[in-house]
């Protein structure tokens, strides 16, 4: 049977890649606090309502038979 042959990790390749993703982390987190801060300001700009012309106020729109 042949031996296995096993690389030798590449510790620089492995922190540059955990870098790379640390800072994709970080801006995915960045851009979604600001994502809800604009949603949360243009929902306070249209008096908080949001979706109105989809809703309905408890009333049955159906006609009786």
């Amino acid at each position: 049977m042949q031996k296995a042959q096993t690389r030798p990790w590449n510790c620089a390749a492995d922190d540059e890649l955990v870098d790379v993703l640390t800072a994709i982390s970080v801006v995915s987190i960045r851009l979604a606090r600001k994502l809800t801060l604009l949603a949360g300001q243009s929902q306070s700009k249209e008096g908080g309502k949001a979706h109105e012309q989809n809703e309905r106020h408890g009333h049955d729109h159906r006609r009786a038979t």
